[in-house]
């Protein structure tokens, strides 16, 4: 079994350091993962300047670019032969709802769905994360699981662990992503000069979060699985949108 292993916090970060040390036990991991914080980079690639990698001296390959690099990097140049499976984390901090879309640690994982892998995200959900050896453990578990029944192409599971000893862990449950308040958390300040500048400040609090969500889960003690589609098509609007374009009809049957 081999793994590919990777996250936007840094190839130094605890959690990426936690999660390789349990995974080596049951299968062959190769760690490419950003030479510093890539937090937020989405599934962004580097397109303007060369990537670099070189090896630290845990093995682990130290990339110059985005966490959705490091996955192609890994995949077609790095790695002795194809893995089997792409893991994504232990990111510190949640990865819940809409953080979705701008995680680099779930675009690490959707990268390598894309690309044909089973794929696996993984995060921690706390403000000040101390128990990565929890959510390493209960990733494994999960993994080893889906070794014996991989998923569905198109599929990537988004794992949210809460920040507790394993013993208090309450069980799995499967769930949707929520979403957060739709508030303004730019905060504005001035340079040395006086000029305006501006920082993204902390995550806006929960607002669909009842149960059932990823959001209820966690807080309730519980581990959060929630499958994500790569495939971003809307099929359940195609009636909607058929409907939309009979306003075109003469555009269609130019001659």
């Amino acid at each position: 079994m081999k793994i590919l292993l990777s996250n936007d916090d840094g190839y130094f970060a605890p959690g990426i350091n936690e999660l390789y040390d349990h995974l080596s036990k049951i299968a062959e991991v190769t760690v490419v993962a950003p030479d510093r914080n890539r937090s937020g980079a989405s599934n962004s690639l580097t397109l303007e300047q060369p990537i670099r990698a070189h090896q630290t001296e845990r093995g682990f390959y130290s990339v110059t670019g985005t966490p959705t690099d490091c996955v192609h990097l890994g995949t077609h140049h790095l790695m002795d032969a194809a893995p089997d499976m792409v893991v994504a984390g232990i990111n510190t901090g949640a990865n819940l709802g809409d953080d979705t879309l701008y995680s680099g640690t779930v675009a690490a994982a959707m990268e390598g769905r894309a690309l044909g892998y089973t794929a696996v995200a993984v995060s921690l959900n706390g403000h000040h994360c101390k128990h990565f050896a929890t959510a390493a453990r209960v990733a494994v578990e999960i993994i080893e699981q889906l070794i014996e029944s991989p998923l569905t192409k198109n599929r990537v599971i988004n794992i949210n662990v809460p920040d507790l000893p394993y013993e208090e862990i309450k069980g799995i449950r499967l769930t949707r992503l929520g979403n957060r308040h739709r508030a303004d958390t730019i905060i504005p300040a001035k340079d040395p000069k006086g000029r305006d500048i501006y920082w993204l400040g902390p995550l806006p609090e929960g607002q669909d979060v009842g149960e059932g969500t990823d959001f209820h889960a966690v807080e309730q003690g519980y581990v959060s699985i929630t499958p994500i589609n790569v495939d971003l098509t809307a099929y359940n609007s195609f009636d909607e949108i058929e409907q939309f374009l009979t306003n075109f009809n003469n555009f269609n049957n130019r001659t």
